[in-house]
């Protein structure tokens, strides 16, 4: 009887433990990456941001210009942003494929973790918020605009939050 090489071979046996068998449950899914995606994405827009930002002016004057020498004269600069772009839509998407993950499971159940998560869906929510009214000049009015019409909505206190923001 031939013995398995995968689980003798000392290198073999380390790429045997971390890939293949894994210490999970059997009935783990594909819905439970969408958290690391988020961590992931996380990660990518805090770095393309940081990027932009070295770039950018906040210059009403200038600010479609800077985006024009980011897109045009910054190596990759075209990338950065896309990158940017793009990763926050992959961002909101795992963000709510991870709550419909935790929908589909029960984990509202868990009162505690469930309210964390809330909290850190409006969290992320609003610094969306202000990352996208923030860059004066490029579309921000019209973003507040809409976004702020939205809030509006809200009975009784609507107007005043409107307002106030």
């Amino acid at each position: 009887m031939a013995t398995n090489l995968r689980k003798t071979h000392p290198m073999i046996k380390i790429i045997n433990n971390s890939f293949i068998d894994l210490p999970s449950p059997s009935n783990i899914s594909a819905w439970w990456n969408f958290g690391s995606l988020l961590g992931i994405c996380l990660i990518l827009q805090i770095i393309t941001g940081i990027f932009l930002a070295m770039h950018y002016s906040p210059n009403i004057s200038l600010a479609f210009s800077s985006v024009a020498h980011i897109t045009r004269d910054v190596q990759y600069g075209w990338l950065i942003r896309n990158m940017h772009a793009n990763g926050a839509s992959i961002f909101f998407m795992c963000i709510y494929l991870h709550i419909g993950r935790g929908l589909y499971y029960g984990s509202y159940l868990y009162k505690e973790t469930w309210n964390t998560g809330i909290l850190l869906l409006l969290l992320v929510m609003a610094t969306a918020f202000v990352g996208y009214v923030l860059p004066w000049g490029q579309m921000s009015f019209w973003g507040a605009t809409v976004i702020t019409n939205l809030l509006s909505a809200i009975p009784y206190i609507g107007n005043t939050l409107v307002q106030w923001i």
